[in-house]
């Protein structure tokens, strides 16, 4: 029986049968395990013995980082659970296979950190070219109408998300009103 990690084909030949599929949707695999719920729920399994393998389509469906995924195969090996990546054909069974695994991960946190530098160099090419990074700025007239429902709300018991409603803006945008200051040396 496997337990099946953003498994998108599984290898009938082998005779599996898979006991659930763990999707973690829109969340990256840079997260820890805790960011992960699906990936953490498959782990709390593995200790339970609810199945003997894990299948993954990919090394970088399991993890970005290095010490994650040596970690995460770290404990799977302790409890006797093989790891099965279609998509690198590796099987964590035999010492050539804990090797790649090895290595893949170390061009998984690689690649990671190549996305995050471009996206850093291209955050900096904008800024250098005069562009207006985040949110546009509200209008005065609307900042000082939310500045005074904001004073006001000590008789209204109106929230943060309230007035936000009510002007049509992000709750966000309220609170940088009410706390002005908060970051601005940053």
């Amino acid at each position: 029986m496997a337990g099946c990690y953003h498994l998108a084909a599984i290898p009938i030949r082998m005779g599996c049968e898979i006991v659930r599929v763990y999707r973690d949707h829109g969340i990256s695999g840079a997260k820890s395990r805790d960011g992960r719920p699906e990936f953490d729920r498959l782990l709390r399994d593995a200790v339970q013995r609810k199945f003997d393998m894990v299948m993954a389509w990919s090394v970088d469906r399991l993890g970005r980082s290095l010490q994650d995924l040596v970690s995460f195969l770290s404990e799977l090996h302790a409890l006797h659970i093989d790891l099965f990546l279609h998509q690198q054909g590796l099987d964590t069974t035999t010492p050539g296979g804990k090797a790649m695994f090895q290595m893949m991960g170390v061009f998984a946190e690689f690649e990671r950190a190549m996305i995050a530098e471009r996206v850093r160099a291209g955050l900096r090419r904008a800024k250098d070219e005069g562009k207006q990074l985040g949110r546009p700025r509200i209008a005065a007239d609307v900042e000082r109408r939310i500045s005074a429902a904001l004073k006001a709300r000590k008789d209204t018991s109106d929230s943060v998300r309230k007035i936000a409603a009510r002007f049509g803006i992000d709750p966000s945008t309220v609170q940088r009103i009410a706390r002005p200051f908060v970051g601005a040396a940053a």
